[in-house]
Protein backbone atom coordinates (compact mmCIF):
# COMPACT_ATOMS: atom_id res chain seq x y z
CA UNK A 1 0.00 0.00 0.00
CA UNK A 2 1.38 3.36 -0.96
CA UNK A 3 0.77 6.21 1.50
CA UNK A 4 0.55 9.74 0.15
CA UNK A 5 3.12 12.20 1.40
CA UNK A 6 0.57 14.35 3.26
CA UNK A 7 -0.61 11.31 5.26
CA UNK A 8 2.79 9.82 6.04
CA UNK A 9 3.74 12.21 8.86
CA UNK A 10 0.39 12.00 10.72
CA UNK A 11 0.46 8.20 10.44
CA UNK A 12 4.02 8.11 11.76
CA UNK A 13 3.10 10.41 14.66
CA UNK A 14 0.08 8.24 15.48
CA UNK A 15 2.22 5.07 15.43
CA UNK A 16 4.83 6.64 17.71
CA UNK A 17 2.13 7.96 20.04
CA UNK A 18 0.43 4.58 20.23
CA UNK A 19 3.76 2.89 20.95
CA UNK A 20 4.54 5.40 23.67
CA UNK A 21 1.08 4.94 25.19
CA UNK A 22 1.44 1.17 25.29
CA UNK A 23 4.96 1.39 26.69
CA UNK A 24 3.97 3.73 29.51
CA UNK A 25 0.68 2.12 30.50
CA UNK A 26 2.02 -1.39 30.90
CA UNK A 27 1.83 -2.74 34.42
CA UNK A 28 5.15 -3.31 36.08
CA UNK A 29 6.60 -3.52 39.54
CA UNK A 30 5.81 -0.53 41.76
CA UNK A 31 8.49 2.15 41.68
CA UNK A 32 9.37 4.33 44.69
CA UNK A 33 8.13 7.89 44.53
CA UNK A 34 10.99 10.30 43.88
CA UNK A 35 11.84 12.73 46.65
CA UNK A 36 10.81 16.10 45.22
CA UNK A 37 9.63 19.34 46.79
CA UNK A 38 7.12 21.66 45.18
CA UNK A 39 5.28 24.89 45.77
CA UNK A 40 1.52 25.01 45.43
CA UNK A 41 -0.36 27.92 43.88
CA UNK A 42 -1.40 29.05 47.35
CA UNK A 43 2.30 29.50 48.23
CA UNK A 44 2.59 26.50 50.55
CA UNK A 45 5.52 24.20 50.01
CA UNK A 46 5.28 20.44 50.22
CA UNK A 47 7.26 17.31 49.47
CA UNK A 48 6.59 13.77 48.36
CA UNK A 49 8.21 12.73 51.65
CA UNK A 50 4.86 13.45 53.36
CA UNK A 51 2.85 11.15 51.08
CA UNK A 52 3.29 7.74 52.75
CA UNK A 53 0.11 6.70 54.53
CA UNK A 54 -2.13 8.27 51.86
CA UNK A 55 -3.04 7.28 48.31
CA UNK A 56 -2.04 10.07 45.93
CA UNK A 57 -2.92 10.74 42.32
CA UNK A 58 -0.40 12.91 40.46
CA UNK A 59 -1.66 14.43 37.23
CA UNK A 60 0.79 16.12 34.84
CA UNK A 61 -1.19 18.51 32.66
CA UNK A 62 -1.12 21.78 30.73
CA UNK A 63 -3.68 24.47 30.00
CA UNK A 64 -2.84 24.04 26.30
CA UNK A 65 -3.74 20.32 26.39
CA UNK A 66 -7.34 19.73 25.26
CA UNK A 67 -7.47 16.20 26.71
CA UNK A 68 -6.15 17.52 30.04
CA UNK A 69 -8.90 20.11 30.25
CA UNK A 70 -11.49 17.56 29.19
CA UNK A 71 -10.54 15.22 32.06
CA UNK A 72 -10.47 17.90 34.81
CA UNK A 73 -14.17 17.46 35.77
CA UNK A 74 -13.59 13.72 36.28
CA UNK A 75 -10.47 14.46 38.34
CA UNK A 76 -12.48 16.89 40.48
CA UNK A 77 -15.15 14.20 40.92
CA UNK A 78 -12.44 11.69 41.89
CA UNK A 79 -11.11 14.14 44.49
CA UNK A 80 -14.59 14.71 45.94
CA UNK A 81 -15.32 10.98 46.03
CA UNK A 82 -12.17 9.90 47.90
CA UNK A 83 -10.76 12.96 49.73
CA UNK A 84 -12.17 11.99 53.13
CA UNK A 85 -10.68 8.50 52.91
CA UNK A 86 -6.94 9.15 52.88
CA UNK A 87 -6.64 10.27 49.27
CA UNK A 88 -4.93 13.32 47.74
CA UNK A 89 -4.44 14.77 44.29
CA UNK A 90 -1.56 16.87 43.05
CA UNK A 91 -1.98 18.50 39.65
CA UNK A 92 1.41 19.41 38.18
CA UNK A 93 1.40 22.00 35.40
CA UNK A 94 4.23 21.42 32.94
CA UNK A 95 7.18 23.84 32.79
CA UNK A 96 6.09 25.25 29.42
CA UNK A 97 2.67 26.23 30.77
CA UNK A 98 2.49 29.97 31.53
CA UNK A 99 2.07 30.38 35.31
CA UNK A 100 -0.57 33.09 34.86
CA UNK A 101 -2.66 30.76 32.69
CA UNK A 102 -2.38 27.95 35.25
CA UNK A 103 -3.33 30.23 38.14
CA UNK A 104 -6.26 31.69 36.19
CA UNK A 105 -7.55 28.25 35.21
CA UNK A 106 -7.24 26.86 38.75
CA UNK A 107 -8.93 29.90 40.25
CA UNK A 108 -11.81 30.18 37.77
CA UNK A 109 -12.52 26.42 37.98
CA UNK A 110 -12.02 26.41 41.77
CA UNK A 111 -9.80 23.33 41.59
CA UNK A 112 -10.22 21.69 45.02
CA UNK A 113 -6.83 19.95 45.09
CA UNK A 114 -3.20 21.05 45.15
CA UNK A 115 -1.81 22.59 41.96
CA UNK A 116 1.92 23.03 41.44
CA UNK A 117 3.69 24.70 38.53
CA UNK A 118 6.77 22.73 37.53
CA UNK A 119 8.58 25.81 36.21
CA UNK A 120 12.01 24.13 36.28
CA UNK A 121 10.87 20.70 35.07
CA UNK A 122 12.29 19.07 38.23
CA UNK A 123 9.02 17.37 39.22
CA UNK A 124 8.48 15.86 35.76
CA UNK A 125 12.13 14.81 35.67
CA UNK A 126 11.89 13.19 39.10
CA UNK A 127 8.85 11.18 38.11
CA UNK A 128 10.57 9.60 35.13
CA UNK A 129 11.17 12.44 32.70
CA UNK A 130 7.51 12.97 31.89
CA UNK A 131 6.99 14.82 28.62
CA UNK A 132 3.46 14.03 27.42
CA UNK A 133 0.24 15.30 28.88
CA UNK A 134 -1.88 14.17 30.40
CA UNK A 135 0.15 11.67 32.38
CA UNK A 136 -1.40 10.35 35.56
CA UNK A 137 0.43 8.43 38.28
CA UNK A 138 -1.17 6.63 41.18
CA UNK A 139 0.88 6.29 44.37
CA UNK A 140 0.01 3.79 47.10
CA UNK A 141 0.20 4.29 50.87
CA UNK A 142 3.76 2.96 50.92
CA UNK A 143 4.93 5.72 48.60
CA UNK A 144 5.21 3.61 45.45
CA UNK A 145 4.00 4.48 41.96
CA UNK A 146 1.69 1.56 41.16
CA UNK A 147 0.06 2.87 37.97
CA UNK A 148 1.15 5.20 35.17
CA UNK A 149 -1.38 6.28 32.56
CA UNK A 150 -0.57 8.34 29.49
CA UNK A 151 -3.72 9.88 28.06
CA UNK A 152 -7.13 10.14 29.65
CA UNK A 153 -7.70 7.40 32.24
CA UNK A 154 -10.63 5.02 32.26
CA UNK A 155 -12.05 6.58 35.43
CA UNK A 156 -14.15 3.53 36.38
CA UNK A 157 -11.00 1.38 36.40
CA UNK A 158 -9.02 4.11 38.14
CA UNK A 159 -11.68 4.44 40.87
CA UNK A 160 -11.65 0.67 41.41
CA UNK A 161 -7.88 0.74 41.85
CA UNK A 162 -8.10 3.71 44.22
CA UNK A 163 -10.69 1.80 46.29
CA UNK A 164 -8.34 -1.18 46.44
CA UNK A 165 -5.35 0.95 47.46
CA UNK A 166 -7.31 2.82 50.14
CA UNK A 167 -8.46 -0.51 51.61
CA UNK A 168 -4.88 -1.83 51.90
CA UNK A 169 -3.23 -1.63 55.30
Amino acid sequence: MKVSRHLALPLLAMAIGTGAYLAFDRPGPPQPVPQVSYTLLDGNTASTATWPGRVTLVNFWATSCAVCLQEIPAIIETHQRFKSRGFDILAVAMKYDPPAAVAHYAQTRQLPFGVAIDNTGAIAEGFGNIRGTPTTLLVDKRGRVVKRIVGQPDFAQLHALIEQLIAET
